[in-house]
């Protein structure tokens, strides 16, 4: 370079003071390295964050995995147990025997069917005992024993439950 060249560049240079320059940067580098920073931790933060619940989410799928498959094996035993053949096999163990046909009364106090006491039938006594156990006794009702007169009723056999 030229010594003219040199000379003006010399004095352009003068002209800028040089310790201004250096402590005009400082606060502008310092706040971008902190600004950095607190961004690369606060992502830090944020990731092991998002880990811990997706631990937690698994944890939890695995939990609810394991309660279904409990429910669904619970749900099969209620079925099985629901079934009408268990249920007759459970009643009959508990000495239970099947109501016969049903009767029906209507609001005018009128009997539909002919009541009878459950298990007066030969063959309901004969399937629905317990093993070993004697069959339930019917109580007849003793002669002459007065009934409650019901205006419009069929008349039938006393029911223990009416024997006094």
């Amino acid at each position: 370079m030229s010594p003219a060249g040199r000379g003006r560049g010399a004095r352009l240079v003068r002209l800028l003071p040089m310790g201004r320059l250096g402590t005009k940067r400082t606060p502008f580098v310092l706040l971008t390295v902190v600004m950095l920073g607190s961004g690369l931790i606060s992502l830090l933060l944020l990731n092991s964050s998002l880990n811990q619940g997706s631990f937690e989410l698994n944890k939890l799928q695995r939990r609810t995995t394991e309660l279904t498959d409990q429910q669904q094996a619970l749900q099969q035993e209620v079925d099985q147990l629901a079934a009408p053949d268990a249920l007759a096999r459970r009643a009959r163990e508990l000495g239970m025997i099947p109501g016969g046909s049903p009767v029906f009364l209507r609001p005018d106090g009128t009997v539909i069917g002919n009541p009878a006491p459950a298990g007066t039938g030969a063959a309901d006594n004969a399937a629905y005992t317990a093993p070993g156990a004697p069959p339930p006794a019917v109580v007849p009702p003793p002669p002459g024993a007065p009934r409650p007169a019901v205006p419009g009723r069929q008349p039938g056999p006393v029911l223990p439950a009416q024997v006094r």
